[in-house]
């Protein structure tokens, strides 16, 4: 049997379960996992969640802090802004590498993808619609022609989706979301790099502001959650 051809292991089907599962949203920003019941609801040993809760730490999804358990990611307020700090810095790079060197690709892909956002708005599907915003993001890097770029915005893609499945839902945040989604396609086609790049920090730098705030202070400070 081929390499490429082999059944996952066990730790790989766990990992990409509780990945899964992280992202859209199951488990709470700073919640803490149970091995045993985790283990129970797969119908697993607990040595394969163990391990894959390892290597879901290394993607960042999960921290681990020892005598006290595994918790799922959270952020303070002031490491999200940082975060999109750094999501300016590498997306406007991206945008700009691929707008110069593969235009029309980039154009086919994220047009393509906001046809998908329509249906999933027009369907009332939020989950799918914040599934194309995370594939029009990665996008800009599959068409950037860097891979040094790439991998440095992979270290946050996993935060960002889980991140979007939590706080995404707000239908103000949605409906300019989308809109801007649509421009910034216009912008491609056109190939006005400098409007496209305006408008995409603003795009990700509103994830700065009140909302995004405080929505990532919900769990914590929110009796309801």
């Amino acid at each position: 049997m081929g390499l490429f051809n082999r059944p996952k292991s066990l730790t790989e089907l766990v990992t990409e379960n509780l990945r899964e599962r992280i992202i859209k949203g199951e488990f709470e920003l700073g919640e803490q996992l149970s091995e045993a019941r985790i283990a129970k609801d797969l119908e697993v040993s607990r040595t394969p969640v163990r391990e894959a809760i390892n290597r879901l730490e290394m993607e960042g999804l999960l921290v681990i802090e020892p005598q006290r358990g595994s918790f799922v990611f959270n952020l303070e307020p002031e490491e999200l802004a940082k975060l999109c700090d750094a999501r300016v810095c590498l997306e406007t790079a991206a945008m700009t590498a691929a707008m110069q060197t593969n235009q029309h690709a980039l154009h086919s892909e994220l047009a393509d993808c906001v046809t998908r956002m329509k249906i999933a708005r027009e369907a009332g599907d939020d989950a799918e619609y914040l599934s194309q915003d995370t594939v029009f993001h990665q996008s800009l890097f599959n068409c950037a022609d860097n891979r040094f770029l790439n991998d440095a915005y992979q270290t946050i893609a996993l935060k960002m989706a889980a991140l979007r499945s939590r706080l995404g839902h707000h239908p103000d945040h949605m409906e300019k979301s989308y809109r801007e989604h649509i421009e910034l396609v216009d912008c491609v086609e056109k190939g006005d790099i400098s409007k496209a790049l305006s408008i995409l920090k603003l795009h990700i730098d509103r994830k700065e502001g009140s909302y995004w705030n405080d929505a990532t202070k919900l769990d914590t400070a929110s009796p309801n959650r």
